[in-house]
């Protein structure tokens, strides 16, 4: 059983930064790849980006690479995505979660077995 809780979140003009990190308690954290998910108003909820067991690897929704980096520390249990020149359209609750397996530009919810409360982000001037 792994529980998540995501923090970082807030207000943040265009082209501003922001650093999101989801912190694990358990001691099988690094048996899992992390995903970072995301619902804007009004919509579905959207695959952002994900990080393998060991952080040697990572996925990224297009419209975010370049802009967003995942990263994870197994030593602290946490996974983190530093969120960089960030647009209006960036504007969603972000949920980071666990998951089954590495489903390299196929990721899907029911691939999740953990799922944090998620963490506000808000960008606009």
């Amino acid at each position: 059983q792994v529980q998540l809780e995501e923090s970082g979140g807030g207000l943040v003009q265009p082209g501003g930064s922001l650093r999101l990190s989801c912190e694990a308690s358990g001691r099988s954290f690094s048996s899992y790849p992390m995903v970072w998910w995301r619902q804007g108003p009004g919509k579905g909820r959207e695959f952002v980006a994900a990080v393998n067991w060991d952080g040697s690897n990572s996925d990224y929704v297009d419209s975010v690479k370049g802009r967003f980096t995942i990263s994870r520390d197994n030593a602290k249990n946490t996974a983190s995505l530093q969120m960089n020149n960030l647009k209006s359209e960036d504007t969603a609750a972000y949920y980071c979660a666990a998951a089954l397996g590495w489903y390299e530009s196929d990721w899907y919810e029911g691939g999740m077995v953990f799922w944090g409360k998620g963490t506000l982000v808000t960008v606009s001037s």
